[in-house]
């Protein structure tokens, strides 16, 4: 499950817990939507921290080499 994902369950938790007023005998609405928001939040912080282990940047291996200018014998040193 992606960022997106994540996202949709927090949104969805939120409008099961604060913008419903449905009562069902069987299932406790206002639970579901705090334990979507919880695994919205789970998911959040597990991508963001798998996101920032790639983002870790290893220098190359190969030198750098500067090339030195000689100066040209015919006094045109360019």
């Amino acid at each position: 499950m992606g960022l997106g994902g994540c996202i949709i369950l927090i949104a969805a938790g939120a409008i099961l817990t604060f913008a419903t007023d449905w009562h069902l005998q069987s299932v406790n609405l206002h639970l579901v939507g705090v334990i979507l928001m919880i695994v919205g939040l789970i998911g959040v912080a597990t991508f963001s921290s798998i996101a920032r282990r790639r983002r870790v940047v290893v220098p190359s291996a190969a030198p750098v080499i500067e090339e030195e200018r000689h100066p040209r014998r015919d006094g045109y040193g360019l």
